[in-house]
């Protein structure tokens, strides 16, 4: 109970700071910055800030604002404003590109155009992640589509091949995802399985409803066998992803890297145990921090272990959320990303 209460305070305390921690700006900042094709709300706000993460604060956006963000496109031009003695960036446009124009730029209300609109992230990190099942509840476990039989009784199926399924009674989904159990996701501290990692297998769209219905495999990234699993496939979305401070006390741990990895670091994909039952969301930044103790063995043999205050090391980006677990992309690490590091608020 009081590691309990002490995390929370500490967790507390960091949303507290950070909120009142002024936004900072890189030595000699550009006036202006034009953006160009390439260019991310990240990279954008890193000419400007020193903690780039916090773009939506020096934009000055609401929490509506921050849910549907404005768009930017390459042409538009990015200025910094400090009338208002704290600073923030605004979109300007020629005004000589208007007739009689004097060609000097001055905040604008933004036109959007045809071209598609600068990513928040890079995409290309967690693109992959976004549609395919990266976790198996116990719901899905209990009630999920399973592989009952193979295309004339084969043992592994392919691109192109059939197969049958229970659980698919009517045509209401046509795209599956097929996958298999894998890894339990423990929690560090207590040891209970929260979930487990669904190893993608490939992807299937419905030939035929019923019991059983018959399915064909569209995409094969490894062997099918009779025992997989499916789960509907989700709707292509399309998500800002808005780094944001969570409205709440973060006190969790890194539950695992994706891919069975024993270490990670900057890009790498990781596991948390905490989830949208905690109040977790998609944007949320959270803060890596490790707890160690230094060891050291005198002239006579014996060992003696000094605690060294938890040292925050990096900083990582949720982008997808279960209801017990969330995944994250690392953006900064200064160090590798272990399974039990403890994530808090940044």
């Amino acid at each position: 109970m009081v590691r309990i209460i002490s995390a929370l305070i500490l967790a507390v305390t960091a949303v507290c700071a950070s909120a009142a921690d002024p936004l900072q700006l890189v030595d000699n900042p550009p006036d202006r910055h034009v953006v160009v094709k390439g260019d991310t709300l990240w990279d954008i706000s890193g000419k400007f800030l020193k903690q780039p993460w916090r773009w939506p604060e020096i934009w000055q956006m609401n929490k509506d604002q921050i849910k549907n963000p404005h768009l930017i496109y390459p042409g538009d031009v990015v200025m910094l404003d400090m009338s208002s003695g704290s600073p923030r960036l605004k979109l300007g446009k020629r005004v000589g590109d208007a007739a009689g124009g004097s060609g000097k730029l001055q905040p604008s209300v933004h036109s959007a155009p045809v071209q598609k609109a600068i990513p928040s992230i890079p995409p290309g990190a967690i693109e992959p992640f976004i549609s395919q099942p990266l976790i198996i509840e116990d719901s899905e476990l209990k009630t999920g589509v399973t592989i009952t039989a193979m295309q004339e009784d084969r043992m592994l199926l392919g691109t192109g091949d059939t197969f049958y399924a229970s659980g698919i009674p009517n045509a209401s989904v046509e795209k599956w995802h097929i996958f298999r159990k894998g890894k339990p996701l423990k929690d560090p501290d207590t040891g209970k399985v929260l979930a487990y990692e669904a190893f993608f297998l490939g992807n299937a769209r419905l030939v035929k409803p019923g019991t059983p219905a018959l399915l064909r495999v569209s995409l094969s990234k490894e062997e099918i066998a009779r025992g997989d699993r499916l789960v509907a496939a989700p709707e292509p979305q399309i998500i800002s992803y808005v780094p944001h401070h969570p409205d709440q006390p973060v006190a969790a741990k890194v539950l695992g890297i994706y891919g069975g990895l024993k270490e990670g670091g900057a890009n790498s994909i990781i596991a948390l145990n905490t989830g949208k039952a905690n109040g977790m969301e998609i944007g949320h930044v959270v803060a890596l921090y490790r707890k160690r103790i230094s060891v050291d063995i005198d002239e006579t043999g014996l060992r003696t272990e000094t605690p060294v205050p938890e040292e925050r090391y990096g900083l990582a980006f949720v982008f997808r959320v279960f209801n017990g677990v969330c995944y994250a992309l690392v953006i900064e690490s200064s160090k590798s990303v272990i399974v039990g590091d403890a994530v808090r608020n940044p």
